[in-house]
């Protein structure tokens, strides 16, 4: 922990001497003054929520108390693995048992149905025809024997993290986000992969166009208590729901009480969607650390992948030459 908070330190240090002029004006609001503005800490982003509204709730909105907990309940029973599955064989078919999985519990405390909150029908708009062909393009080409690993998705090979973001989404472990603060620099950790984002809120400007980054380029500036976060330039690998390299995203990080910060999110992306769309969930303390995510160093499916596909090509040799005698 010591080492983590050493680091993201260091890398705020390095950002502040390379792109801040020394006459930049400070933020009115940095953690040691600002009260409200203040969003350090360990925060888990954990929900039930489903990302898009299930079709069996079309036209709910919001669970009532009682429905929200029974919800809870089913799922627990649902997402169970190792309830459902066989044991032992499921095990290893499925490479992860439920030790494994941090989901959480709880569905959003607003009780909504969805994260998605626009369109009112909680579900993400349709994808443009082109980005349509370009999913099924991707789709198609991870049911191919890999080559090498550029053949396989960012998450697999460890590069970039599911729910990083942005925009940020809870997904179904390692949930746990650390937030920094100093000076006119706000800096969001992810435990996932380790990913961070440095944002300046200094009123300095996007990089240019043609420079294009994995999370994109993140610029903030204060509206009253509410952190708003601008990122653009994105380099469209990251293919955030059918997203491409025009993907634009706006951030809103809102202290809303002691233990908890309000995450809403914006997406517009005119060649991708056919419209724009945005959700919003609650980030919550976390009750314990961030640790190391070791994602490269254990990650043995992914090269186990790459031995079987190797392995399959010389078992075909071996038959085409077979039958040749």
């Amino acid at each position: 922990m010591k080492l983590v908070g050493l680091l993201v330190a260091c890398i705020i240090s390095v950002h502040l001497v390379a792109q801040t002029p020394a006459s930049a004006p400070k933020s009115a609001g940095t953690a040691a003054s600002s009260g409200g503005r203040d969003l350090t800490g360990i925060w888990d982003t954990a929900t039930v929520t489903p990302m898009e509204r299930p079709k069996d709730l079309a036209g709910k909105a919001y669970f009532t108390p009682a429905e929200a907990e029974a919800y809870e309940k089913q799922l627990a029973i649902e997402n169970d693995r190792d309830r459902r599955g066989k044991p032992g064989a499921d095990d290893v078919a499925r490479a992860y048992n439920e030790a494994w999985w941090d989901r959480g519990t709880k569905v959003v405390p607003s009780l909504r149905t969805s994260l998605i909150v626009d369109p009112a029908d909680g579900r993400i708009p349709p994808l443009t025809p082109a980005a349509r062909a370009a999913a099924q393009k991707r789709a198609a080409a991870l049911q191919a024997p890999p080559n090498g690993p550029e053949d396989r998705g960012i998450q697999e090979r460890c590069i970039v993290g599911v729910n990083v973001g942005p925009p940020i989404i809870p997904t179904v472990y390692n949930n746990n986000f650390q937030i920094f603060q100093s000076g006119n620099t706000v800096v969001v950790f992810s435990e996932m992969i380790h990913d961070y984002r440095v944002i300046p809120t200094d009123g300095s400007k996007h990089i240019p166009s043609n420079i294009r980054l994995w999370m994109g380029d993140s610029r903030g500036h204060w509206e009253g208590n509410t952190l708003v976060v601008d990122t653009t330039n994105f380099n469209g690998k990251t293919h955030f729901r059918g997203a491409d390299e025009n993907l634009h995203v706006i951030e809103r990080f809102t202290r809303v009480k002691p233990d908890q910060i309000l995450y809403q999110f914006h997406i517009e992306d005119p060649t991708a969607f056919e419209r724009p769309w945005g959700g919003e969930f609650t980030f919550n303390k976390a009750k314990g650390l961030i640790y190391e995510y070791a994602c490269h160093e254990g990650n043995y499916g992914l090269s186990g992948l790459l031995s079987a596909a190797r392995a399959e090509e010389q078992k075909a040799a071996h038959k085409s030459e077979d039958q040749k005698h």
